[in-house]
């Protein structure tokens, strides 16, 4: 075993320290530099769905907060993977960036047997941008206007009533497992390609209940064509404030919001994400934010890089359960 005197000891300790402020001296350069050119937000699915409308505001409002541009790229496949993929693997200097969405941060790590990805291993959260409910829909025949009457309902179906979804593995999906889970029901999920012929089916009445985001429904929630017997989160949606949550209408302690978060490459410089975090902060504390984030079907929701974290943690284990229960996987 190697032994040391108390003298080289010291300059072992000297060297160690003067490395550390060396890097510190270093990364507080690189934050002052930064952003030197533009930035690039990547965005794990195609364009035109409620990840990139979200993306869309938050480059709008750090183009105008950074003085650089902030391009959104969609980069779309694997149920969000390979786009996250990227987003781990680019250089952690500040200037690429993901819109995190808690499918792809809570969800797919443990529903993919290989997502090539380890959200916090390969991420450094930055902060909460908005959370989105997820509601119980119905057709107007469907006899049930409570969560409490929807369960009875599906009870006494034993199985032989169809809920619609979105896609195996996405929040809709998920919520609607959580709710057979929690309800302790038999039901049938219909799992649809995407969200508008879930809708297609529910307004023909091919489905008399379905779980779906709420923005394509609001119109024909307000026609008449639909009804929603809940929301849900915890709390009730901002958009929509006479419509109560599942938690409180039938399912005590159900909650299942999907939440939008930005987050960097690990071994991003901390005076970049802190940066970033503030300008987030102040950005989704606009008004004007606020009320882009309700009309998407969200309410505005900040955090610190912490809180963040602690989100994503506490998602991951709830999620992670449910799909080891299930026993769902997919290739």
């Amino acid at each position: 075993m190697q032994t040391y005197s108390k003298r080289a000891m010291m300059k072992l300790m000297m060297a160690a320290t003067g490395a550390a402020a060396l890097d510190a001296v270093t990364a507080s350069a690189q934050a002052q530099a930064w952003p030197s050119r533009p930035i690039t937000l990547i965005v794990p699915y195609p364009a035109g769905g409620g990840v990139d409308a979200m993306a869309r505001l938050v480059a709008e409002k750090l183009t105008a907060a950074l003085g650089q541009n902030v391009i959104v790229e969609n980069k779309g496949g694997g149920g969000g993977n390979i786009g996250v993929r990227l987003a781990a693997r680019s250089d952690p200097d500040g200037h690429t960036l993901m819109l995190g969405h808690s499918a792809t941060t809570a969800i797919n790590p443990h529903l993919y047997k290989n997502p090539g990805y380890e959200t916090l291993k390969d991420f450094v959260p930055i902060g909460l941008v908005a959370e989105m409910p997820v509601a119980l829909l119905a057709h107007p025949t469907f006899p049930g206007k409570t969560v409490k009457e929807a369960i009875e309902i599906a009870r006494k179906a034993n199985g032989d009533l169809n809920f619609g979804t979105s896609a195996i593995g996405t929040g809709g999906y998920m919520c609607a497992e959580l709710f057979k889970s929690m309800a302790g029901v038999k039901m049938t999920l219909i799992p649809y390609k995407g969200t508008a012929p879930m809708m297609n089916d529910l307004l023909g009445g091919h489905v008399k209940v379905a779980f779906g985001v709420l923005p394509p429904a609001l119109g024909n929630i307000a026609a008449g064509n639909l009804k929603v017997l809940a929301v849900t989160g915890l709390k009730r949606w901002g958009g929509l404030p006479d419509v109560p949550t599942a938690d409180e209408s039938g399912l005590p302690g159900f909650d299942a919001v999907l939440r939008y978060g930005l987050l960097a490459p690990a071994g991003t410089p901390q005076p970049i994400i802190d940066r970033l975090n503030k300008e987030l902060l102040a950005l989704v504390n606009t008004d004007a934010v606020k009320e882009r984030i309700r009309l998407e079907g969200g309410d505005p929701l900040t955090s610190s890089p912490a809180e963040h974290r602690a989100d994503i943690e506490r998602d991951s284990a709830k999620w992670g359960k449910l799909i080891k229960e299930l026993n769902l996987k997919v290739e």
